[in-house]
Parts: C-alpha cells; structure tokens; sequence
C-alpha cells in the first residue's frame, strides 16, 4: 500500500492559514493598518474599492523597507518584532506573528511600493497566490504604500460567501474606527470609490472621538482618569442620557490594542447599576495602560481576545474608575441641600406668618394629626370622597354589564392566571361597550365574557402596527406622504453605511430617503400614518431599533425592519389615552391574527378569569 501522508502545497497552507487570519475586507484593512502603524506613519490613508472586493490600499509616511525586506515580509512567520519566546510577554506593537502578509498574498493579488529615507530608490513588488510575478526597483515616496487586489479570487467559495456592498463596508468602517480611535496623534483618512467619507485630523482624544461619533456627543462626554502602580484608566464615558439600545459606540483598548471583553463590560454597566435602564448600553472609549508582562494577547488569530494575568483586579478597577467620573461629574444621583432660588421667592418663604395664616393652618386636620400623640397616620373614616374612584375600580361600576372584573395583582405562577395563548385565543372576547380603565398610563383593564385581561398598550399597539405593516409590506407596499419641508439628515460613516444598504426595503415601508453627499441623506417622505414634524428622529430611532435587532434575533431584514418599525410606532407606557383611543386599541387587538403575544414573543395581555378572582375572595 502506498504511503498516503504527504505535505501540503505551500500555497494550499498559506490558503487555509489565510481563513483564520483573513474572514472578510476587514480583517485585511485592520492587518494593513496596524502594518502602518508599527512602521511610523503619522498619516495613514485607507482607499476602499467595492467594500474592499476589487481594491483595499493603505498608503503611510512611515520608515519603509529595505529591498530584502520588502520581499521576506510575505514569507510565513516572518517578522522584526520577535526573537526569542520571551519577547511574546514584552510586545507592544501591534502586530507580531508574521502572518498578515503572507496570509493577504494567499488571497489576492499584492502590489508593493516601498522605500526608506536613506535610499534614493525604492522596491516595487507584485505577489499572486503566494508567488512573486514581479520585483524591481521604482521611484516612490518615503514609507509604502500596499494594494490587495481581487480579494478571494482563487478561492471563489470564499468569495461568495461575503455580503453586500454595504454590509462589507460597514465592517471596515468598524475596524477603521477601532484604529483610529486608538491613535488620535495619527491623521487618518477613509475613501471609497472615489469619495472621501473620513477625514481625521490629528489632535487629543476626544477631538478624536468626536470626529468619529460625532459633535452632538460633546455635552455627553464624562472624562475618565485614574493612575495606579498596576495600570492606568483613561478615556471617556457617556452620561446615562446618552445610553442607546445597542452596543455600537463601546470601545476598549489594552495598551492601544482594541479587545473585546465581556467580562470588562460587565465592569463598566456595573457603574452604571441603577442609572439607565437595564436594556440599554452606556457609550465608552476607555483605554487600560499596563505591562505587557500581565496580559496575553496571543490567544486568538485576530487578537482581539485577550487574557489578564489577574482579571478580578482589573475588573475592579474599571469599575471604580467610571463610579469615580460619574460621581465626580455630578453625574449619580446626589442630595442637593442647596435651596432653590425660585422657591425662596415664594411667599411661604419670603413673607411672615400672620396671627391669622397661623389660626388658619391649626385649624385643619393635617396640622391636628401631627401635632397629636401617635396621631399622624390617622385617616378620618368619614372622608371617604379621594378613594370613591378605587372603591368602583375594585368592585365594578353600579351598572356591572354583567362582568365582573377585580383588581388583584395577577400572580404568573398560578394556573387561574394565564398567559393568554394558543388556548385562549379567538375565546376570549373584550365586552362590547364596556368602559376601559387605563392603569399608570401603562395598562388598560378590559371586561371580557370570562372575566377581565390587563393589556400592555405598548405591546398590543406592538401587535397591531406589526400585522397591519406586514400585510402592506406583503401587498403594494406602505403609502408614503411628502414632506412639506425635506429634512436633511447627517449620520455617522456606521450609520450611512447601514441607511444606504437599507434604502430598498425602506422605500416598500414608506420612507422616501435620498442620498445627499457624504454621509447625508434627505427625507422626502415617511410613512403615511406616521406624525410629522420629528422626521430626522423617526429615522435616526429606526436605525438603532434596527442595530438591536440585528444584534438579538437571526431574521431576515425584512423581518427586522417590520419589527424595529412596528416598535417605533407603538404607542409607548407614560402616554394617557381616552377611551376611544384604549377601545381603537384593544378592538385592533384581537382582530389581530396572533393577539396574545407581541412579534418578539412577550405577552401582550394577562387574562383574570371570573372563578380565579372569586376564588381569591374565598367565594
């Protein structure tokens, strides 16, 4: 029998080396970029060709290369930053393993321009699946300048796989942003197919970070600092108004490195306990200084995952040094002891007591049971007049409709109080006529045939706008209005990217929206039911419900612009309804075809059945 082990092709291995280090443009953009970074380059320009498909270039002023160079540095393994395994716990650039280039030459076609300022002429070399077409000497400028081209053409499969336009450049938006957020001394700049859409000029941190997220961000910003002997804090976080639904603007940094952290950014929503709610994400770009010796960062190709030598005593840390800015800042709640200037113009305050204020004041009943003995919790039997309308709210109004309906906290757990589901669907029927009771502007009560329900208004109104869009969305398509007044709308490179991938299905649902130069858009129309007057907001929330979604359920995007859409529009718990309006509501309920549970699957109601309540009462 033959031998059947043999050795792999080097360009098959370096193939399938690529798949770990190279998944999509992006990974190459960031490879390339921490490239330019360790070599010097205090100006860094990024050049994108369809989403990095065609064309990914990242030239720099850095140090360049010798001709030798230039050509070991697409061989595996081949690196300046490593010569013994000690070196592994002392690294502090960016890239060490000798892969990226190898790795981006076994997937496309390379063109190198390189050249030092001691040389007066510099190296040009050409690599396609992982073999030199061509070297030679070339005039160039001082540092080096690496074109990939044809990302994945030898490995069609792979090529395949990638998404849109949009989708891909919206990755490498991700990475562009992560790197420059890292280096604010560093000017950077972002074209695609011809148009510039980053320019990122050199200055502080947070001149950084508002060019990146945006100036509005300004007032939001709290500064983080703290300095110990194990490692330095620094950076910002946003005051909890400015918490959002989705994680996007969440950036950690260990000495300049972008990680990702799950446990660290359960440190930082820690600080915030109490402060937002618990489904939204505070903004941070928060930087950990340390020695190399305490952390390992070669555990994951991407070196995005990262292990500290004692993760308790960063943790800690992090958590105590964003508690400190919030408290420092004023930002937690405080006791403010300090009188108010308009309540000292009161005339309570201002003006003295008169003999006849004060007869006055010790007349009444309140004054009466405080200043008698064990007295000040006393409510006088007869005055009964303030809880009339408890008193019909618990025993049903005179006239009774024949329903009876009770008060009592439904308890989940207890088989009587049911979730309403497929059991109880198209049984249970709101009594026609019957008047409604809204609840902390939150709940409606509604007489049933067996009882009474208490309808979440958001989640049913959830329901309703869901059906009614989906059957439109099914059809013809969602009837828009024109805007009187076109509103322009400014995003963030994340969020125009996302909008321009977004627009088709957009324009089925109602929203007319146009492009208008670099990273702005106009909206012409929205939906027809949709109030006018807050379109820049209508939209703006749309795509945040849209990055939440996407972040927690797999569904199409169709799929998820409906639900993120059918959010928006529902009506929301604090807002006071009329009774037409609570009957539109629950009438539009259960006409839907799925009434009992919102499209994410919460409850939309809890259904009292007459014999549970009774039982309640031991009738």
């Amino acid at each position: 029998m033959p031998d059947i082990i043999q050795l792999l092709p080097d360009n098959i291995a370096n193939q399938i080396a690529a798949g770990e280090v190279i998944q999509r443009p992006a990974s190459a953009v960031k490879e390339l970029l921490e490239n330019a970074i360790d070599a010097g380059g205090t100006e860094i320009r990024l050049i994108i060709a369809e989403a990095g498909k065609s064309l990914i270039q990242v030239i720099d002023n850095g140090r360049g290369m010798s001709e030798t160079d230039a050509r070991m540095a697409f061989e595996r393994h081949a690196t300046s930053k490593i010569r013994h395994i000690e070196d592994l716990f002392r690294i502090r650039t960016m890239g060490f393993r000798g892969e990226a280039l190898a790795s981006i030459a076994a997937v496309s076609q390379v063109e190198l321009k390189t050249r030092r300022a001691e040389d007066e002429i510099g190296t040009a070399i050409e690599i396609e699946n992982s073999a030199v077409r061509r070297q030679e000497p070339v005039a160039a400028p001082v540092g080096t300048s690496i074109a990939m081209k044809n990302l994945f053409f030898n490995v069609p499969a792979r090529r395949n796989f990638l998404k849109s336009h949009p989708a891909e450049m919206r990755h490498i938006i991700e990475e562009f942003t992560r790197v420059a957020l890292a280096f604010p001394a560093i000017f950077f700049s972002l074209h695609h197919n011809g148009q510039e859409m980053m320019h990122l000029e050199k200055g502080s941190l947070k001149q950084r970070i508002l060019q990146v997220l945006g100036s509005t961000h300004n007032a939001k910003l709290v500064a983080v600092q703290e300095n110990t002997d194990y490692l330095n804090i620094y950076g910002f976080v946003g005051k909890p108004e400015a918490a959002k639904k989705t994680r996007g603007d969440q950036y950690f940094f260990v000495n300049s490195r972008y990680i990702r952290s799950a446990y660290l950014n359960h440190a930082v929503m820690s600080a915030y306990r109490e402060m937002i709610p618990s489904d939204s994400f505070p903004l941070y770009t928060l930087f950990i200084d340390l020695d190399p010796a305490h952390v390992d960062i070669n555990v994951h190709p991407t070196k995005q995952e990262i292990k500290f030598e004692d993760e308790k005593v960063v943790y800690a840390f992090v958590q105590a040094a964003v508690k400190h800015a919030l408290a420092q800042f004023s930002v937690t709640p405080t006791l403010d002891f300090d009188l108010d200037p308009h309540i000292q113009g009161l005339d309570a305050v201002s003006k003295p007591v008169t003999e006849e204020k004060r007869a006055e004041a010790a007349s009444g009943r309140l004054y009466e049971a405080f200043s008698k003995k064990n007295q000040a919790h006393l409510i006088e039997p007869e005055n009964k007049s303030e809880l009339k309308h408890w008193r019909e709210f618990y025993e049903g109004p005179p006239s009774g409709g024949g329903v009876e309906s009770g008060g009592a906290v439904g308890m989940a757990g207890d088989p009587a109080v049911a979730f309403a589901g497929a059991r109880t669907a198209g049984v249970v029927q709101p009594v026609e006529g019957a008047e409604l009771q809204q609840l902390m502007n939150t709940y409606i009560v509604t007489p049933t045939n067996r009882g009474f329900v208490l309808v979440h208004q958001q989640s049913a109104h959830e329901r309703v706008v869901y059906e009614r869009l989906a059957a439109a969305a099914a059809g013809k398509g969602i009837a828009a209005q024109q805007s009187m007044f076109p509103v322009t709308l400014q995003l963030s490179p994340q969020d125009a990217a996302l909008l321009s991938d977004l627009q088709p299905d957009l324009l089925s649902l109602g929203y007319q929206i146009e492009p208008f130069g670099k990273n702005a858009f106009i909206v012409q129309g929205t939906p027809a039911d949709l109030p006018q007057g807050n379109e820049a907001g209508a939209v703006e929330g749309l795509l945040e419900q849209f990055k939440h979604f996407t972040s927690e359920i797999k569904f199409s995007r169709r799929e998820k612009l409906l639900r993120s859409m059918a959010w928006q529009q529902a009506v929301k718990p604090g807002a006071a309804l009329d009774q037409s309006e609570m009957r539109a509501l629950v009438d539009g309920l259960f006409a839907c075809e799925q009434p009992n549970v919102t499209p994410s699957g919460q409850p939309t109601y809890i259904e009292f059945r007459k014999e549970y309540v009774e039982k309640l009462f031991g009738k």
